[in-house]
């Protein structure tokens, strides 16, 4: 178990209200700088262990390196592709102090999509390690070759070892809040590419923010993605603010969870998605009441798993709706009602808009608590001041535009609200695909899955998942007298090198006909309200193995009373 001691004195911070522009006038580098002199546990990963102090010694000896390797006239801009490592963290610091824009690559993306979104972003940089290093091989990223250099090369390990003794240099540019520290991708409805910005103000003001209210005396978990926002936004930050013990694990891990957090004393964790579930899959056990856990927070856990996690680990988890553009949050509440995202802040004027940006009606329930007014109820999320707290997309001044009206922020996910003031989710606009956490447009997926062999037309869109987030559906039409072929179907995905990692449909429907709009377009939202409840063949796929079969009625009858159990619909 960790040593969490804490020593009597703690480096003085500010104290920070909710207000994001207020909590700005600090900077990474500030909250980094408070920790130099910390040697209270800073860092715990596998075998290794660093007290803050060494930590911000780490981050100071690679800032000296990545300004050593600025070029005038370029974008400071420094792709990591690379698991969840020690040298991450480091570099987050290293950009922090250096001024730097780190870009997190999403290595769930493939070919094309990913050497995309290298390209767009400017990427001067790029710090990989062989494991990952393959993913790169013949794309066309836009980093010079000589410019894509490995962490466990022996040249960057003693340029890191020469300036360990360095002392701390904050770059002018680190010192002004409004600098770019970090791009998160995500994806829009066009398939386009969006890299969200966070400049080192916000960054340290959600670490000051401290929503958790984490302690010194803390162990903090994660085993999310740090190309993520929710890893660095939601446990790291917060654990630099406050001198919190912050451990890692190299990639999410069920077997490796439980001990992982009786092994190093962990108080707090945070997931995305269907992680509880994954976690909730393995046996009970005893020893899992027998931990300091005392906070969960994640996003988008399905309520039952909620209430199992608390039955089994006696933690209740907190939940609240956001994205990486930060600007609207919604959280559960003690009163919230199940399926609901629960209340906005005070200080968020958060509202349901129609097409025209007028306020919807709040929602209407019958007995059995179906919604009866989708029709008027169902609108846009909208934050009516959230445009001043998000910072923009990069190189994308459409899609920027697209979600700022006015003082307005528009989320592009659809809600309603009801009398109570409770928000809950109905989907989201365009062909946005939320599988496991991750974003991607239903438009790159539709192009691999037209070159299987006989396909005349295909639509991909999402469906919900029995517990959180969506699946992906395929309906497919075949060329005249050619039969669809499930084994060759699963073997061609299986082939496709840009096909994402969460990208494989989980349902294949084989139709004779598309439906279409009456511009001839096809009709998705037609194929969302139809699901995979209708007579035309429908094929169960694993998205991890490729294996497609066709479900027979017993399997269409497990998977509703899954739903059910769930307390979700499937359209």
């Amino acid at each position: 178990m960790a040593d969490t001691a804490a020593p009597t004195t703690d480096p003085e911070i500010p104290r920070l209200t909710p207000d994001v522009a207020a909590a700005r006038r600090l900077t990474l580098a500030d909250l980094l700088l408070t920790r130099a002199d910390d040697d209270h546990p800073g860092l715990l990963f596998e075998e290794g262990r660093w007290t803050w102090r060494e930590v911000v010694r780490e981050c100071n000896a690679r800032a000296a390196v990545l300004a050593s390797l600025r070029r005038p006239g370029r974008p400071f801009h420094v792709g990591v592709l690379l698991e969840n490592v020690p040298e991450y963290i480091f570099l987050i610091g290293a950009a922090a102090l250096s001024g730097a824009t780190l870009i997190g690559i999403n290595p769930t993306r493939r070919g094309a999509e990913l050497a995309a979104d290298i390209r767009g972003v400017d990427c001067d940089l790029l710090l990989t390690d062989p494991q990952q290093r393959p993913l790169l091989d013949g794309l066309d990223t836009g980093v010079d070759p000589d410019r894509i250099v490995s962490v466990d090369d022996p040249a960057w390990s003693t340029k890191v070892q020469a300036a360990l003794d360095d002392p701390i240099t904050i770059a002018p540019e680190a010192t002004d809040p409004a600098t770019r520290l970090l791009l998160t991708f995500t994806s829009g409805s066009t398939g386009a590419p969006k890299a969200v910005i966070c400049t080192t103000g916000r960054l340290a003001a959600l670490g000051a923010i401290n929503h958790c209210s984490l302690t010194r005396a803390d162990v903090t978990y994660n085993a999310m993605p740090l190309f993520h926002g929710n890893a660095i936004m939601a446990c790291w930050a917060p654990s630099v603010f406050t001198g919190a013990t912050f451990t890692m694990r190299r990639r999410f891990s069920v077997s490796g969870f439980l001990p992982d957090v009786r092994r190093f004393g962990v108080t707090f964790f945070n997931y995305v998605g269907r992680s509880l579930a994954y976690l909730l899959s393995a046996p009970e056990s005893e020893a899992e009441r027998d931990t300091r856990l005392r906070t969960v927070f994640g996003t988008e856990a399905a309520p039952r798993d909620r209430d199992e996690f608390e039955r089994r680990f006696g933690v209740r988890p907190i939940e609240s709706y956001g994205s990486s553009e930060g600007a609207v949050v919604i959280s559960l509440t003690p009163d919230s009602p199940p399926q609901s995202l629960g209340r906005a802040p005070e200080f968020m004027a958060v509202e349901i808009h129609d097409e025209n940006g007028n306020e919807c009606p709040r929602a209407v329930f019958d007995d059995n608590g179906v919604l009866v007014n989708a029709g008027d109820a169902i609108g846009e999320i909208v934050n009516l001041t959230g445009a001043a707290m998000f910072e923009g997309y990069y190189n994308n001044p459409q899609a920027t535009a697209e979600r700022v009206d006015g003082a307005a922020f528009r989320t592009g996910d659809l809600g309603y609200r009801d009398d109570a003031g409770f928000f809950y989710f109905a989907g989201r606009s365009g062909d946005r695909i939320r599988v496991d956490s991750e974003n991607f447009s239903a438009a790159p997926v539709e192009r691999i899955l037209a070159r299987f062999p006989g396909v005349r037309l295909v639509a991909v869109y999402p469906v919900p998942d029995p517990r959180t987030g969506d699946r992906v559906m395929a309906t497919i039409q075949m060329d005249d007298a050619v039969d669809f072929d499930p084994i060759a179907f699963g073997r061609f995905l299986s082939d496709q090198p840009d096909l994402g990692t969460k990208w494989a449909p989980s349902f294949v429907r084989v139709a004779s006909t598309l439906p279409v709009t009456a511009t001839r377009k096809i009709d998705k939202p037609a194929l969302r309200r139809d699901s995979w409840q209708v007579a035309d063949p429908i094929y169960f796929g694993d998205p991890k193995s490729a294996e497609y079969v066709l479900a027979d009625p017993d399997a269409i009858a497990d998977l509703r009373l899954e739903y059910e159990r769930y307390g979700r619909r499937p359209n």
